[in-house]
């Protein structure tokens, strides 16, 4: 009785681990760089903007899509509820590239 106790309360906390919510959508990096830069501060944001290489700007997008995704529930196999899991991350995509600095 003791062995199925043990195994039950192992379940339950791999269970937990994999269900966990991860906390908000930007990364603990991410807020410190933002903390880095002041608002009022004139310095290069550069960095915080997209890049203009031709070779960057795809990988920054699919960067800011992974994690976009990454914060949302796993994506759906039914059709009609990807379309709509596909609107919801493209919509989150525009709001945060219309949120950052302008180069």
């Amino acid at each position: 009785m003791f062995e199925v106790t043990l195994l039950f309360l192992a379940m339950l906390l791999i269970a937990v681990c994999a269900f966990l919510p991860f906390g908000s959508s930007t990364s603990p990096s991410t807020q410190s760089l933002q903390q880095s830069v002041a608002p009022g501060d004139s310095g290069s944001h550069s960095e915080l903007g997209i890049p203009e290489d031709s070779s960057l700007k795809p990988h920054f997008l699919t960067h800011l899509r992974a994690e976009i995704e990454s914060a949302l529930w796993p994506r759906p196999t039914d059709s009609i509820l990807q379309r709509h899991y596909d609107a919801l991350v493209s919509a989150e995509l525009e709001n945060r590239l219309a949120a950052m600095p302008d180069s």
